[in-house]
């Protein structure tokens, strides 16, 4: 059969090659052309038509920046898909860009599916009429999303959430704990992981209250997850002996650590799987967030408490971020053991829900004809 994938992003990259190489165990007459990055041309062997460092733009400003090159982008891709006709366009991720191509492709009776459910349980639910209309099967990793498409007439497939099987084999990689020590000279004190974000805007937000927090506690040390993105000195601009950081070892940090402060995000999903105490954290400008109230109807900012629809780690948002919360809430993780096991207690249901072998089962999907 023949396969085009539409990745805009570095976690798209990720995803679908790990679905290409279970594709390529069950279609052994396979060709593929594909948007996506280092990970994908790893499996398949061929360059994409268009590099994900060309597609991954982020935010109103960013996209607005960059919109000649997503239009030539768009151009690109509908002339590849008119030409390699494939029997199945597989859209990962990236909702922006990938949902106004399933229109494009219904028009030219090309078969689509789609791997990863833009976020319309948050936002923007009026997007579920385009999915009904435009994606032929819906592969979806959050548990919760079954009953959401569902309460809207649509049948989706829940395959399980890629990271558990990204996680499980990292974790079979990872430096030693004298090595990662000796690497980034950290002492036998316990460790704190500080994951502020990789945007400047939030780091400047939430940082200088983490690091007012790890003060609080000179017999700790604390190690920042850098930022490639961002400058070194960015990171060391501040009064802290206790504070550490660290590049591209943010699986090792989560292993070894004690507890984290975690912002919103994936990262939280992550820091669970490594069955890390976490507080997630969250700040912002006020109107930012007075927009996101507005149009987000959530119960909780965290994955870990999303999925699990209760409270299972602490959340402190905007005001509720603050030294004297994030303190108290540190210290009772690191201090109270039955606090601590009743999380990784929560943690070990939310690995039962989130399954494992998410590129497996789609690779099953997306070669059957149906």
């Amino acid at each position: 059969m023949k396969y085009f994938f539409i990745v805009g992003e570095p976690s798209g990259d990720m995803h679908a090659a790990n679905c290409i190489k279970h594709l390529k165990q069950l279609d052994t007459n396979y060709t593929i052309q594909y948007t996506g990055g280092k990970l994908m041309e790893e499996e398949i062997g061929i360059a994409p038509i268009i590099d994900i460092k060309n597609m991954a733009f982020m935010g109103f400003v960013d996209v607005l920046k960059n919109i000649t090159t997503i239009k030539r982008n768009f151009k690109i891709v509908k002339k590849a898909l008119l030409k390699f006709k494939p029997d199945v366009l597989i859209l990962v991720d990236y909702p922006g860009f990938n949902l106004r191509m399933a229109k494009w492709a219904n028009k030219h009776n090309i078969t689509t599916d789609m791997y990863i459910s833009p976020t319309v349980w948050a936002w923007k639910e009026k997007r579920v009429e385009t999915i009904k209309k435009y994606i032929r099967n819906m592969y979806v990793i959050l548990p919760f999303e079954e009953a959401f498409y569902q309460k809207h007439n649509y049948k989706v497939h829940f395959v399980g959430h890629p990271l558990v099987d990204v996680i499980n084999e990292k974790k079979q990689n990872l430096k030693s704990f004298e090595h990662f020590k000796q690497e980034n000279n950290l002492s036998n004190a316990p460790i704190i992981a500080i994951l502020p974000g990789s945007r400047v805007q939030e780091i400047n937000y939430m940082l200088p209250t983490m690091l007012t927090v790890a003060k609080k506690f000179p017999d700790i040390q604390f190690v920042i997850a850098a930022s490639n993105s961002i400058p070194e000195s960015f990171y060391q601009n501040n009064n802290c002996k206790n504070v550490k950081t660290v590049h591209n070892q943010t699986y090792e940090l989560l292993h070894y650590a004690s507890a984290g402060l975690i912002k919103s995000g994936t990262s939280t999903l992550e820091s669970a799987l490594f069955n890390l105490p976490q507080i997630i954290c969250y700040a912002g400008g006020n109107l930012s967030i007075r927009i996101a109230k507005f149009f987000v109807k959530l119960n909780y900012i965290g994955l870990p408490n999303l999925i699990m629809n209760k409270p299972i780690v602490k959340e402190f948002v905007q005001h509720d971020f603050n030294v004297e919360n994030i303190s108290n809430e540190l210290t009772k993780i690191l201090t109270n053991e039955n606090y601590k096991k009743t999380i990784l207690t929560n943690y070990a249901e939310l690995k039962k829900m989130l399954a494992g072998g998410a590129g497996e089962k789609v690779a099953k999907y997306i070669t059957q004809v149906n």
